[in-house]
């Protein structure tokens, strides 16, 4: 049976030791409530459902007491991943809290860049992947989850090439322009990692936009609505936003124990407004800026003196970090000045606990709170904000939410802060508390509907099912993969036929595409290879090519291959091979000689000045990019530019040209790193037309790369052998990954030749 394999720093459960013995107790957590609801509930609905959760039962235990805390996990459906003491200090205390944590939250100037964290980083991520290349079976899922274990799906990947795997960043994924801090290797080395799943998922389309413009500067990956090429597999990048047990805590905050310890904490507040935050210790959760800004709202407003009070509900976390230290010495102080200055003997302005508490009085606070203050400076999700609305069954209460949590993605009727100002949170809190009834109530219930819909559950459920469609998807390219056995087939196809066509785009096909056009002229074994091929009796073979022809004949000098130059404008005939004598029935142009070039269509130029105006100033504005002029188009390069800038201006120039060239017979086109302009009436595609019409062969291996390439695939018969070098999503027959395996196939046609 398929199994799901969960992947995580930590598991579901701790292991402490207990004299000889070992103690194991549930962990709680939003991965843990998101997935252990998911799980459950499939087991529910097929209770021949298997799940196995690996990861770091929570502490080192002595190496006689691993196999006891190995037993009692596999009783739990979960497999340990043991660590020293120095490598769970250097992983998740060093490179992921020290160096990863601070980073993705934009925390640039706490980020550590010590090499060796990063070597214990690597180290650690491997050891996953050993234990669970180990464990998985063909059909199993695996999903890998946050920041910790970046480097693990490719490491899978390696270990399993066909494997389902599924990889879920539950922080905030930053820009570029913070990405690009760490060193470049570990740049590369992290996003690879990444790309090692099938499927990468995050809270908010930001991070998904984030991820994709950094593995377009970092890779060179360009993607299509968040799908990406890595070699020959189809991956995809995707938004996932995750959400609570809804039911669950509506259920608990509807509870007699609930109801009458909400009741209780209110009147042990004498009946004030309740203001109520709760976070981990954590300086991303501006818990220090969250006090200035009700110390403000305290200042501005003393009427309110005494009819609010606000619980601040702090739980400990990494402990190790000195950041953290600082920040609990920094509450301490400033709940202390705060309570000293505005307290009296019968109010305390802010009640600070800092402890955890369990589910029910968790929710008994959510349901006695009349405003919830939640302002992270930068949160990849914040599930306090879910919690608490999911805990108000009567639909009332305001929530005061930073804009810069992913949660306010979707909160949109929330109070919406910049956490950053205290202004703002003072203002909001008197608006919160001002807030009538009837709109929160307005307020809340379509919020409630949407959390209602979107919980816990149904993140995971569509998180797997898209995942599902990429592996669904990847499959039926596969069967476009030209196989070795199918290479060989259309060698011999090759060779048998009287009359075989061979149509060779250059560029991006027979050799990698370069900065610059004039850095890729053909090598000595390419030109022995397009030789070799020509000496079948009856072959035609072309280069078709959206060069200029002056380049290619230069190159191509004294070389048999016929040439098209300019996407079909210019054909230069195969010379023919002396004393060796053609097929007889083989049909070539009545009017060309061999060697000479010849136009295949009646074209003109005029409109050329007008147009590289315009093409001039582009060429200004982004460094890197240049014009190349050919006798009946114009082409814009951008391939040595700045990716994204060279991105946005080649649509900006697409749209003007499409506006200026409105009433000129030129066609405009958008290829690789390239936008070009060119005389209409003539491509690749017809001039691929003519020469099967002319050349009535028997046999036809097309091959090509790029955009120009797909009007030669669409109007050759079906029985061809077209075959696009890259991505499967293409009009060809076939596919094959680089320009190695072009090579590779050319040489098999060659040798039956």
């Amino acid at each position: 049976m398929p199994r799901s394999i969960i992947v995580s720093n930590r598991l579901p459960f701790t292991l402490r030791q207990n004299d000889s013995d070992i103690e194991l107790t549930a962990s709680s957590g939003g991965l843990v409530t998101a997935l252990g609801a998911y799980l459950e509930r499939q087991r529910e609905q097929d209770p021949t459902f298997e799940s196995i959760w690996v990861g770091w039962p929570g502490s080192t235990l002595p190496r006689e007491l691993e196999g006891r805390a190995t037993e009692l996990l596999n009783e739990q459906h979960a497999r340990p991943i043991f660590l020293s003491q120095q490598d769970s200090d250097d992983f998740y205390y060093g490179f992921c809290n020290r160096t990863l944590w601070p980073l993705v939250h934009y925390f640039p100037s706490y980020v550590d860049f010590d090499p060796k964290l990063w070597e214990t980083y690597v180290r650690v991520n491997l050891a996953f992947a050993e234990q669970v290349a180990q464990l998985a079976q063909p059909d199993d899922t695996i999903w890998v989850h946050d920041y910790q274990l970046l480097l693990l799906p490719e490491m899978l990947r390696a270990a399993l090439p066909a494997a389902t795997i599924g990889f879920f960043l539950h922080t905030p994924f930053p820009s570029y322009e913070i990405f690009r801090l760490l060193p470049r290797p570990w740049q590369e080395q992290l996003l690879r990692g990444m790309l090692g799943a099938d499927l990468v998922g995050f809270h908010v389309h930001e991070y998904t936009q984030h991820f994709l413009q950094c593995t377009l500067r970092v890779l060179g990956h360009d993607h299509h609505l968040g799908r990406l090429m890595v070699g020959e597999q189809v991956r995809r990048a995707d938004t996932f936003p995750l959400g609570v047990e809804f039911e669950k805590f509506t259920r608990t905050a509807e509870s007699k124990a609930v109801v009458a310890r909400s009741a209780e904490i209110a009147a042990g507040l004498r009946n004030v407004k309740l203001i109520l935050s709760v976070d981990r210790l954590d300086y991303t959760k501006g818990i220090a800026d969250r006090l200035r800004g009700y110390e403000l709202f305290l200042e501005r407003h003393p009427e309110w003196h005494e009819k609010v009070t606000f619980v601040l509900l702090v739980v400990p976390s990494r402990v190790e970090v000195p950041q953290y230290q600082q920040l609990k010495v920094e509450l301490d102080e400033r709940v202390g000045a705060l309570n000293g200055r505005f307290g009296t003997l019968e109010w305390m302005p802010v009640v600070y606990q800092f402890h955890s508490v369990n589910f029910d009085e968790l929710v008994s606070l959510y349901r006695a709170a009349d405003v919830a203050l939640i302002t992270p400076l930068r949160d990849g999700m914040n599930l306090v904000a879910k919690e608490y609305l999911a805990s108000k069954p009567d639909e009332r209460g305001v929530l005061i939410l930073s804009e810069l949590a992913g949660a306010a993605r979707e909160m949109n009727e929330a109070v919406l802060i910049n956490p950053n100002h205290k202004d703002e949170i003072a203002d909001a809190i008197l608006q919160a508390l001002d807030m009538p009834v009837a709109e929160q109530e307005s307020k809340n219930r379509a919020l409630r509907d949407r959390l209602r819909r979107h919980d816990a559950s149904s993140w995971a459920r569509q998180f797997l099912t898209a995942l599902d469609k990429v592996k669904a998807q990847q499959r039926v390219l596969a069967t476009k993969q030209l196989s070795a056995s199918l290479q060989d087939r259309a060698a011999k196809e090759f060779a048998a036929a009287r009359r075989p066509l061979l149509l060779l785009d250059y560029d991006g096909t027979l050799v990698p595409i370069a900065r610059r056009p004039e850095l890729a002229a053909p090598d000595p074994a390419l030109l022995d290879l397009l030789s070799r091929l020509t000496q079948h009796s009856g072959a035609s073979v072309f280069l078709i090519s959206g060069r200029e022809r002056a380049t290619l004949e230069r190159w191509f000098e004294g070389s048999p291959v016929g040439i098209i130059a300019e996407h079909g404008a210019w054909l230069r005939e195969p010379q023919l091979r002396e004393p060796r004598a053609r097929d007889p029935e083989q049909r070539h142009s009545p009017d060309a000689e061999p060697g000479a070039w010849h136009l295949t269509r009646p074209l003109h130029a005029a409109w050329k000045e007008q147009v590289a105006a315009l093409l001039r100033q582009f060429a200004t504005q982004v460094a890197g990019s240049f014009i190349e002029e050919k006798d009946f188009s114009l082409a814009w390069h951008y391939r040595a530019a700045d990716p994204e800038l060279g991105a946005q201006r080649a649509k900006e120039l697409m749209d003007e040209l499409t506006q200026y060239t409105a009433n000129l017979d030129i066609h405009v086109l958008e290829g690789k790193k390239v936008v070009e302009v060119r005389s209409a009436g003539v491509n690749k595609g017809t001039v691929a037309s003519d020469l099967v019409q002319r050349l009535d062969p028997d046999f036809i291996l097309a091959l090509g790369d790029d955009q120009t390439d797909e009007d030669v695939f669409l109007v050759l018969p079906r029985t061809a052998t077209s075959v696009h070098v890259g991505s499967p999503l293409s009009n060809a027959r076939f596919c094959v990954s680089t320009q190695r395996e072009v090579r590779t196939l050319l040489e098999r046609v060659a040798a039956r030749s």
